[in-house]
């Protein structure tokens, strides 16, 4: 629901968010302040939907311009961030932080498929949450396109009283939460904290009441109902997920409906009875789950990050690069880290790594453990993944091919197969700005035979070389060079093609002029895409 910011809008005075307090206020003495001020920039961007130019996050953040210029100048050396203009606009390599937490967490890697069945068997749409202090972010989506469509996505942050998950995890509250949860509703009776959802109404006495009764009987019944609490027409129905180790809630699996398909009363008489099957099966999935072996550790971050500072001096902050490198040594297998274990894996000092982790826990991104380790928290999808979690490939390329026509200053393209599988649809491409060039606009459909990229498309799998060259048999004078995309198991999905005329090149210089190019360029893409589908579905067009 967060609006995309331009350079051409104006942006609004900045909200107060729970997070904004932990970034305003006072922090330890050995929290390093600028990874403060970037994690402030990533989550003005993410509130933003993901771009917004830089006098913006100027006036949103309260930095100086000087500040946010090195801030972004560095997240775009980490690839998190690319700069179009004035725009800062996030990348799917930022992702990778959200990732960090979904993977360390591993309920979206075991439980999402079941969700997903459960959303074709009911043909509604199916969520699963976790509890982020007194709200509830999403971790999976199992969403059904229609026209009256849900915009929630994952990382998005909704508060407790306001949705049916939301009941369920405060059956489990400690008095402490209560009284935090109750300071917060004084302080932020509309819930202007959640730019996810609607303000709401002006709030009676009893609404806090009407939680509080709305809990008690969710924990009674082991369910709950969402009767129209965040907009009118939006009606839900929650099961909690126990986790066989503690019987507590591990997460909720939550299915949305509207009004003008179910009641409340319905969803509970209908669907309630197969979201409980569901959710006996996903418990018995936990209970089955194996050990998770520690994955490789992402070795030579501080290396890197030194030799980023002495190509670019002062423009690259090194201390927000290192601090943010802390993030990726969680992954699965490695839920929680001692400070040695953060230390080995990224490469980083001692002290800086304590230092980094003293920053995100004030920051509510790190926890300590009960085993004097260190986990981190749902908050870290704060940073830059609901603005991408849904984002296509069309989208994740589109950036590629702008930077390969300016290299190559040919026309280029993606495609990917018709369902029929006779035909490649066109679903991005990038102009060179020649008088006579190739002008096939996106959307257009070609026979797949006579076509380079076709050519790649058909064989498939069994792609024996890198690339397939294409002369004159569509239409005269025009010559194509094509080369696959490939999803993170390795299938051929979509083709990167660059064509010119036959005047302008032959196709031996095709092969040694445009060919790594477009390898290279290949390999980017795949680079974003393989992060960005890991816990998300990217589609093709």
């Amino acid at each position: 629901m967060s609006a995309k910011t331009t350079a051409s809008a104006p942006v609004p005075a900045p909200v107060p968010r729970p997070e904004a307090e932990a970034e305003a206020g006072q922090a330890p003495a050995e929290a390093v302040s600028p990874l403060i001020r970037g994690v402030t920039v990533l989550r003005r961007l993410t509130e933003a939907g993901g771009t917004m130019n830089l006098s913006g996050l100027e006036r949103a953040t309260g930095l100086a311009r000087s500040t946010v210029d090195r801030i972004t100048a560095t997240l775009t050396r980490m690839g998190y961030v690319r700069l179009d203009g004035r725009d800062a606009i996030l990348t799917p390599r930022v992702m990778e932080l959200g990732n960090a937490y979904l993977a360390a967490l591993r309920l979206p890697a075991l439980l999402s498929a079941r969700a997903d069945r459960l959303a074709d068997e009911l043909d509604e749409s199916v969520s699963l949450a976790v509890a982020d202090r007194d709200g509830i972010r999403f971790i999976h989506q199992a969403t059904r396109r229609r026209a009256m469509s849900l915009s929630f996505r994952i990382g998005d942050l909704l508060p407790a009283e306001r949705t049916a998950p939301g009941q369920l995890f405060a059956t489990e509250w400690t008095d402490a939460e209560w009284q935090a949860w109750r300071a917060r509703r004084t302080r932020d009776p509309q819930n202007r904290d959640f730019p996810t959802v609607p303000p709401s109404p002006a709030q009676s006495a009893g609404s806090d009441e009407d939680f509080t009764r709305r809990t008690a009987r969710a924990a009674e019944e082991n369910c709950a109902l969402d009767d129209q609490l965040i907009e009118p027409g939006l009606v839900a129905v929650s099961v909690p997920v126990r986790d066989p180790r503690t019987a507590r809630i591990a997460c909720v699996a939550n299915v949305v409906s509207h009004t003008s398909r179910h009641t409340s009363a319905d969803l509970r008489d209908t669907l309630l009875p197969r979201l409980r099957l569901a959710v006996a099966a996903m418990e018995e999935d936990l209970r089955r789950a194996p050990h998770p072996e520690p994955g490789r550790s992402p070795a030579g971050l501080a290396t890197w990050t030194g030799a980023s500072k002495q190509e670019l001096g002062r423009e690259f902050i090194e201390s927000l690069a290192r601090g943010l490198t802390v993030l990726a040594a969680f992954d699965e297998g490695r839920a929680e880290l001692t400070l040695t274990d953060v230390a080995k894996a990224t490469g980083l000092a001692r002290a800086t790594a304590r230092r980094a982790l003293i920053t995100y826990e004030h920051l509510g991104l790190v926890a300590p453990t009960p085993h004097r380790t260190f986990a981190l928290t749902p908050r870290v999808l704060s940073l830059g993944f609901p603005p991408l979690s849904r984002t296509s490939l069309p989208r994740i390329a589109t950036p590629h091919l702008t930077t390969l026509t300016d290299a190559v200053q040919e026309t280029t393209s993606l495609a990917v197969l018709t369902e029929r599988g006779d035909e490649i649809h066109y679903t991005a491409r990038a102009t060179a700005n020649h008088v006579m060039s190739v002008d096939i606009a996106v959307g257009t459909r070609l026979p797949a035979p006579s076509t380079a990229m076709g050519r790649l498309l058909l064989t498939g799998p069994a792609v024996a070389g890198s690339y397939a060259l294409v002369d004159e048999e569509l239409e005269q004078g025009v010559r194509a060079i094509a080369v696959p995309i490939r999803d993170r198991d390795g299938q051929v999905i979509a083709a990167l093609n660059a064509a010119t005329h036959v005047a302008r090149r032959t196709a031996e210089e095709c092969v040694d002029d445009i060919l790594p190019a477009l390898l290279s360029t290949a390999s980017h893409i795949e680079t974003d895409l393989h992060t960005a589908a890991r816990f998300t579905h990217v589609p093709l067009t």
